[in-house]
């Protein structure tokens, strides 16, 4: 199916390049209304545009128009990453009220926009390159931008994880590895190709990319029961069509929103940064242990930017008995490889040791003249847990992994100590409102009448004049007829 959809979408693209027309109810004034950023061809070269049609949104009521593919000058080499994303749009154009409402929201916001923008140039190259090969539309290289704001690092309350959000159940699914030492929901290259496998998949489900966008946010068994919902009541089944969450709703208005501003950041008056039509990063495979921290001083880059590049990689070491690829930049390769063969001394100031039957955290720490609570820290696990027979411990071999465990436990310790102190004050604040909402719930009242003072009402009440007056906010006018609010003796 795969191959049959390449070619489906060569001869789409083909297709634009010849003349279609104008459907019925199309006017030169709706196509200049459009807020398409590819209505107008002289904001960018890279677009001309292709005719429109109007039809009804059930979900606001209001005009919408989809508009045709748009005509590509093929002849022409795009001039960056970003000229090859507007070069490959194939996905229909929606023109709603929520593509305009997220249109602002992303306007008013240009430093964002920069921020995820910066952060995408190191990935993208790569994306797009995927995309073309396997013939697909190249919107799908913007979906990270309002998955994860192209943050590998990024963790939803559901567990999605990574640059395309992940939850733990679809990567596996997807062979990504989720393991102590490594996450490949986050791994570049991996979730990527994940993906667009996933992707893939859901278009050959529904053989529409709207409902395919949905089905990636929403769960293709969920749009399945909605589309069979609207089909048995003889309601249309296209995408603005069914009854959808919001959040659902909302995700095809907001990538046709980032589409829009990709293609015509002028208009939106937001700048771009320069992302370069070759790739940024390369890959290098290991097959020995190295510290992270280490590869990235090899490398002549800080540690944030390698990690950045190799955000699977949950523990300080990289296990080479995993095979693991790193991630560099392409100017960073030959510094890494040379620096790599002059360093005398290990690669690793971490080891490891394989449990076997029998084998105890008590056991394994005398063997390695570790203290229990030191091994156990390095390994994130509790001092009395059991270990099993496979498994593989993270053994700190030199003083410098000694101290960052011990520097990571006290850092752990202090932010447990300061979590437990602020539940203590939490519970006792909630005490304490919970008692004065019992108090409120239990005042009782007293009508006043002629000759009442606070003095004799609170002898009578077995209170005192100061609990009257904070019982009734400080007031010590007594009025006939009044209600007087007595606190609980």
């Amino acid at each position: 199916m795969k191959s049959t959809l390449g070619i489906v979408l060569a001869l789409a693209v083909l297709a634009g390049c010849s003349t279609v027309q104008t459907p019925p109810g199309a006017t030169g004034a709706e196509d200049a209304s459009s807020s398409s950023a590819a209505s107008n061809p002289n904001k960018n070269a890279d677009l001309a545009v292709g005719p429109r049609s109007r039809i009804s949104d059930p979900l606001t009521r209001t005009a919408v128009q989809v508009v045709a593919p748009a005509t590509l000058d093929l002849t022409v080499a795009p001039q960056d990453v970003w000229s090859r994303i507007r070069r490959g749009y194939a996905v229909p154009n929606i023109d709603t009220t929520l593509v305009s409402d997220w249109e602002e929201f992303y306007a008013a916001k240009p430093e964002y926009i920069q921020r995820m923008a910066e952060r995408a140039g190191k990935y993208l190259y790569y994306i797009v390159e995927e995309i073309d090969r396997r013939g697909l539309p190249t919107e799908l290289a913007l979906v990270p931008f309002i998955e994860s704001a192209f943050n590998p690092m990024a963790m939803s309350p559901a567990k999605a994880s990574g640059l395309w959000q992940f939850v733990p159940a679809t990567g596996r699914g997807y062979n990504l590895r989720q393991d102590w030492w490594r996450d490949e929901r986050r791994d570049p290259i991996a979730s990527t190709n994940a993906a667009l496998d996933y992707m893939e998949y859901l278009f050959d489900f529904h053989g529409d990319w709207h409902l395919a966008m949905a089905s990636y946010n929403w769960g293709e068994g969920s749009v399945k029961r909605a589309i069979e919902k609207n089909a048995s009541r003889e309601l249309p089944t296209d995408y603005l069509s069914l009854d959808m969450p919001n959040e659902t709703r909302n995700y095809i208005p907001k990538l046709q929103a980032i589409k829009n501003i990709i293609a015509d950041p002028e208009r939106f008056n937001i700048t771009l940064p320069p992302v370069d039509n070759q790739p940024y990063f390369v890959t290098v495979t290991k097959n020995r242990d190295i510290d992270v921290n280490l590869a990235a001083k090899l490398a002549e880059m800080p540690v944030e930017e390698f990690k950045e590049l190799n955000p699977s990689f949950n523990r300080g070491v990289i296990l080479g008995s995993h095979q693991p690829t790193l991630i560099l930049p392409t100017d960073r390769v030959s510094v890494f490889e040379a620096n790599l063969k002059s360093h005398d001394g290990a690669l690793s100031s971490w080891g490891t040791h394989t449990v076997s039957n029998g084998d105890t955290l008590a056991r394994v720490a005398q063997r390695y003249r570790l203290a229990v609570a030191t091994l156990s820290a390095a390994n994130g696990i509790n001092s009395r847990s059991r270990l099993t027979a496979g498994q593989i411990l993270l053994i700190p071999t030199r003083s410098e992994s000694i101290l960052a465990v011990r520097d990571a436990a006290n850092a752990s310790r202090g932010k447990a100590d300061a979590a437990k102190e602020e539940k203590v004050a939490a519970a006792k604040r909630g005490s304490q409102v919970a008692r004065a909402k019992a108090k409120q719930k239990t005042a009782r009242v007293h009508k006043v009448v002629q000759g009442d003072t606070l003095h004799a009402l609170a002898q009578r009440y077995n209170s005192s004049v100061a609990e009257l007056r904070s019982a009734n906010g400080g007031s010590t006018r007594l009025k006939v007829g009044t209600a007087l609010r007595i606190p609980p003796g």
